[in-house]
């Protein structure tokens, strides 16, 4: 019989605890090792039998997971949110739980790429980090005028010719001082902006679906490099509905109830499960991009007499924008898998996609 053995890592910074549980649910052994390859793949050479290995979603994922991948038969990287602990916690009851879920197959598997698109992940995640700090910034400096009474609509505040004059409106030396700060800050944080899209834009050039990708409406040189970067590869994903849950656009449903007696047999009532909203665990990079191609296309491109037609009928337009993000994001999986150009003849708005 093929001896299996299971292994949960609770990961820290100096140490990780290791905990070896076979295909009964008995712990075999437990160790804490120094957080270092050496030492980690010394300990999974000297397993013997097929090992499957877990450990969380965390800072040094990416790393362990490229330490571990070889020496292992199975390797899973969970999602901390999924797995809920009662009672007691610490190190090694972490690790047990983690070396027992994973020999239930109870985990839910966070995806990692191989080396493909790993340079294209790390410059994208520059870029969006970088956004973020800019637009930060931004709220910053207007807070500080609105704070005080005076208007700041607009970008002009921004501008770095602008600068003096906005500065001067606050009276005070120390909040000045902060505003000068904060508008060379965001002056920079500009700048590196500018080179990190380069960056990004000129590696995912290099992948042979850019072309493909571009094709599609709302998708610009930006965007398709964040979808190549955060979604990897299209094969992840089953179908659209999948994609849809990974990018913010499926649709929640509860129902209860579903069930009653009618003249003895047992039938399904025809209330049907009411919708909730959007589902919220999903990758808040993805449904901005689609959310902004969703924004393009209806305004011009192919979509955009199907879009009017719809708010025309009386769709609210705010629901037509999500139909059609939802539309984009299906076209851009099924392209994307078949390497096929966007045809608008093929994929109208007109389809059912819900």
């Amino acid at each position: 019989m093929n001896n299996i053995k299971y292994i949960g890592i609770d990961v820290h910074q100096a140490t990780s605890v290791f905990a070896v549980m076979n295909q009964h649910g008995r712990i075999l052994g437990e160790g804490v090792l120094e957080t270092k390859p050496t030492t980690i793949v010394d300990f999974l050479k000297g397993q013997r039998g097929t090992m499957c290995v877990t450990f969380e979603e965390g800072t040094y994922a990416n790393w362990l997971y490229d330490v571990i991948e070889p020496h292992v038969a199975r390797l899973i990287v969970c999602d901390p949110r999924k797995n809920k602990l009662d009672g007691n916690k610490s190190d090694k009851i972490d690790a047990r739980r983690l070396a027992e879920l994973l020999r239930l197959n109870a985990l839910k598997a966070v995806y990692h790429g191989k080396d493909g698109t790993k340079t294209l992940k790390e410059l994208a995640r520059s870029y969006v980090s970088l956004q973020q700090d800019s637009t930060r910034v931004m709220n910053r400096v207007k807070a500080m005028f609105r704070s005080r009474g005076i208007g700041c609509r607009g970008t002009s505040v921004y501008q770095p010719e602008n600068r003096k004059e906005w500065v001067e409106k606050i009276a005070d030396r120390g909040p000045r001082r902060r505003a000068e700060r904060l508008l060379r800050q965001l002056e920079l944080l500009q700048e590196l902006s500018v080179e990190a899209q380069e960056d990004l834009v000129r590696e995912s050039r290099k992948h042979k679906s850019y072309k493909i990708l571009k094709g599609v409406p709302g998708l610009g040189p930006i965007r398709v490099a964040l979808v190549l970067a955060y979604v990897m590869t299209p094969y992840r994903f089953q179908n659209k509905r999948q994609f849809w849950t990974y990018t913010g656009f499926s649709v929640v449903r509860r129902g209860s109830a579903e069930y009653e007696l009618s003249e003895g047999a047992l039938k399904r009532t025809k209330k049907k499960p009411l919708p909730r909203g959007l589902n919220r665990n999903y990758n808040r990079v993805l449904k901005n991009v689609f959310k902004g191609a969703a924004l393009t296309a209806a305004y011009r491109g192919p979509f955009k007499e199907a879009f009017d037609q719809r708010v025309a009928d009386g769709m609210a337009p705010n629901i037509a924008l999500l139909t059609l993000a939802r539309k984009i994001a299906s076209i851009t999986l099924t392209l994307w898998k078949k390497g096929e150009p966007f045809d608008i003849k093929r994929h109208r708005l007109s389809e059912q996609t819900t």
